[in-house]
C-alpha cells in the first residue's frame, strides 16, 4: 500500500482537518472573550501556542489509534504487529481473548447484483461473483472468504464494517450484472469495509462469449489493487476458459445455483440442464464435475435413484477428471459415492487424491470430514471440519457436524453457538442437533419439535408422518415408543429397495441399537451419516461392547478402514486381531 492509500486508511486528512478547524474556532473565541475578560495580551497567543504544538500530537494519535463502535483501539495493522514482537504474559486470573488481527490482504466477494431488464438472471450474476471468487483463491497471498459465508449476506443490505466482522476480511467485492441478449456488463467496485472507501471501481462490456475475459480482467484488477500475486506462473490465467459454448455455460450456472442451495427437490432439473450443457460442448470438464456431485447427493433426497445415482457419479467424475486433472470436485464426488456404497477404503483415497490436488477445496474438506468421523476418526474429522470452516465460516454442514462433535465431547455451550449458527444461515435439518443440546437442557418439548423438523428434512421415501411419530416415541411415554417401533415395522414390511438412513438413527434414539445394527447389516441407506455419528458418541458405548458391533463394522466395511489407517479414535487391536474399544 502506498503511503498516500495509509494515510487515508488511518484517517490522518480527517483528523488534521478537524483539527484545524475546531482550533481556529477556539482562537476566534478567545480573540474576542479575552477584552472582555481583561485577559493579559499574551493569554491568545499561549492558545494558539498550544494549538500548534497539539496539531501533531494529535496525527500521531489518529495515526496508532482508531475511534470504533467499541471505543477507542490501537490500529489493527500495530497491534498486529505489537503481537507479533511482544512476549506473552500471563493473565491474573483468566485469559484476556484477543481476536486475531484482519489481514490487509483480505477480501469477500458478495453476490453480484441483476440488473438485467426482467430480471431474470440471478442464477447468471451469482455465478459471475462465484467465479471470480474461485478466481481470487488462486492468489498466493489473499486471504479469500468462502463462497457460502460471503452468499450469506445476499439481500440483507448489512453495514460493510459488520461484515467485514463476521467474514474477518478488510475488503469487499460489489457488483452487478446486465444481462440483455447476448450482450453483458459487469460493474465491479473494490471497497475498505473499515471507510467504506471505495479503493476501484470498473465497468466491462462484452459478448457472453467474453465472458471468461470479462472475470479475468476483473480478478487481474484487485490483484493490482490489493498488490498480490499469484501462485506459480504470474502469467497464467486466473479464470480458465471453462467452455466455447455461451449457451452450455449459462446452463451450467443455472445447475450450479440449484446444487449450492442443497434444493434437491431441483436435482433432476440441474441434472437436465448440465446434461443439456454437455450435449453443447461434451468436453466441459466442470459440468461433468458439477453432474457427479449432484448425483453423489441425489440419493438423500431421492432414495430410489440411488443405484443409477451412483453409476452415473462415477462415470461423470471419471469424464471431468479425464479432461481436467486440476479438478478436485470429482475426486471429492467420488468420495460421496464410495461412501453412500460403504467402500470407505475407496472413498478416503479419493478425499486423499482431492486435498492433494487443492487443499483448500470445500467440498473436500467438508466431505472427508464426514468420511473421517462416521469411520470413528472424529479428531482427524474435525481438523478437516476446522480446516473447512477457516475457509468458510458460515459454511452451514461444516458448522451442524462441527457442533455435533462439541456436543459428543462434552462441550453444549459451544456445540449449541455453532448447531443455532447452522440453522441461521439456513441448513433445514439443524433440528437433529438442536435436539441433542435441547434435551440436554431438559427442554423436552422443544427437543421435540426440533428432532420431527429435522427428520422431516431428510425423511425422503418416508410415509408423512413418520417424523413426527418417531419424535414423539423418542421424547414421549412408552405407548408413543411402542408406536414409533410398530410404524417402522409397518414401513419395513413394504420392503423399500433402500433404507432412510432416518430409520437407524431412530432405533438408537428409541433405545434398540441391536435392532439398528441388524437393520444396518441387512439393507444399504441412502444416508449412513444421518446415523454412523452417533456411534461414536460416549452415549453409544454400550453399543460398542455388543457382540453384533463386531460383526456390524465388518460387513459395513470399517474393519477394511482401520486396517488400513489404524484403530478407530479409543480403540485398540487385541492379540486375536479384533478392535477392542476402551
Amino acid at each position: 500500500m502506498s503511503l498516500f492509500e495509509e494515510l487515508k486508511r488511518r484517517k490522518i486528512f480527517k483528523v488534521g482537518a478537524a483539527y484545524l478547524v475546531v482550533a481556529w474556532v477556539l482562537i476566534q473565541v478567545v480573540a474576542t472573550l479575552a477584552p472582555q475578560f481583561q485577559l493579559p495580551d499574551w493569554a491568545p497567543r499561549l492558545v494558539t501556542l498550544i494549538l500548534l504544538i497539539g496539531f501533531p500530537i494529535a496525527v500521531v494519535m489518529a495515526w496508532m489509534f482508531d475511534i470504533t463502535p467499541e471505543g477507542v483501539v490501537r490500529d489493527p495493522a500495530d497491534a498486529a504487529a505489537a503481537q507479533a514482537t511482544t512476549p506473552a504474559v500471563n493473565a491474573p486470573s483468566a485469559a484476556i481473548a484477543m481476536a486475531p488481527a484482519i489481514p490487509h490482504k483480505s477480501i469477500a466477494v458478495l453476490p453480484f447484483a441483476d440488473m438485467s431488464p426482467t430480471h431474470d438472471q440471478e442464477y447468471f450474476s451469482d455465478g459471475i461473483a462465484e467465479e471470480i471468487l474461485n478466481a481470487l483463491v488462486k492468489l498466493k497471498d489473499l486471504k479469500v472468504a468462502g463462497r457460502t459465508s460471503s452468499f450469506s449476506f445476499k439481500g440483507r443490505h448489512e453495514d460493510l464494517r459488520d461484515i467485514g466482522k463476521a467474514l474477518a476480511v478488510a475488503h469487499v467485492l460489489e457488483g452487478s450484472v446486465r444481462k440483455h441478449g447476448d450482450k453483458v456488463r459487469i460493474t465491479a467496485q473494490l471497497i475498505q469495509v473499515e471507510d467504506g472507501y471505495h479503493l476501484w471501481s470498473d465497468s466491462y462490456d462484452g459478448d457472453l462469449s467474453d465472458v471468461f475475459e470479462l472475470q479475468e480482467r476483473i480478478a487481474r484488477a484487485i490483484t493490482r489493487e490489493l498488490d498480490v500475486i499469484l501462485h506459480g506462473d504470474p502469467q497464467q490465467r486466473l479464470v480458465p476458459v471453462a467452455t466455447t459454448s455461451p449457451e452450455a455455460y449459462a446452463l451450467y450456472l443455472q445447475a450450479s445455483g440449484i446444487f449450492n442451495r442443497r434444493d434437491g427437490a431441483r436435482f433432476p432439473e440441474a441434472i437436465a440442464q448440465l446434461r443439456k450443457a454437455l450435449e453443447l460442448d461434451p468436453d466441459f470438464a466442470r459440468a461433468h464435475s458439477r453432474l457427479a456431485a449432484i448425483y453423489g447427493l441425489e440419493p438423500i433426497y431421492v432414495p430410489n435413484a440411488s443405484a443409477a445415482a451412483m453409476v452415473a457419479a462415477e462415470r461423470e467424475a471419471a469424464l471431468a477428471i479425464a479432461l481436467d486433472p486440476t479438478l478436485a470436485e470429482p475426486h471429492a464426488a467420488l468420495a460421496m459415492t464410495h461412501i453412500r456404497l460403504r467402500q470407505y477404503v475407496d472413498a478416503f483415497a479419493a478425499i486423499e487424491r482431492a486435498l492433494a490436488i487443492d487443499a483448500d477445496d470445500i467440498s473436500a474438506n467438508l466431505w472427508g470430514a464426514i468420511a473421517f468421523i462416521i469411520n470413528g476418526y472424529a479428531a482427524r474429522g474435525n481438523t478437516l471440519l476446522d480446516r473447512a470452516l477457516a475457509l468458510d465460516p458460515l459454511l452451514p454442514n461444516a458448522l451442524f457436524w462441527r457442533g455435533l462433535e462439541y456436543f459428543y465431547a462434552g462441550d453444549v455451550e459451544r456445540a449449541e453457538t455453532l448447531i443455532r449458527r447452522s440453522a441461521d444461515v439456513g441448513l433445514t435439518h439443524a433440528g437433529l442437533g438442536l435436539q441433542l443440546v435441547l434435551a440436554a437442557h431438559g427442554r423436552i418439548a422443544e427437543a421435540r419439535e426440533q428432532l420431527a423438523a429435522g427428520l422431516g428434512v431428510l425423511g425422503a421415501g418416508l410415509p408423512a408422518d413418520m417424523a413426527n411419530i418417531i419424535a414423539s416415541g423418542v421424547y414421549g411415554d412408552e405407548a408413543a415408543r411402542t408406536h414409533a417401533l410398530t410404524a417402522i415395522d409397518e414401513y419395513l414390511a413394504t420392503q423399500p429397495q433402500w433404507l432412510s438412513g432416518n430409520l437407524p438413527y431412530a432405533l438408537i434414539l428409541l433405545g434398540e441399537p441391536r435392532r439398528m445394527l441388524q437393520l444396518s447389516m441387512q439393507h444399504g441407506s441412502n444416508n449412513d451419516a444421518a446415523c454412523f455419528h452417533s456411534l461414536w458418541a460416549p452415549q453409544a458405548r454400550a453399543m460398542r461392547v455388543l457382540p453384533e458391533f463386531a460383526e456390524f463394522t465388518r460387513q459395513v466395511g470399517m474393519v477394511a478402514v482401520w486396517d488400513r489407517y489404524g484403530p478407530p479414535d479409543g480403540s485398540h487391536k487385541n492379540a486375536a486381531g479384533d478392535y477392542v474399544f476402551d
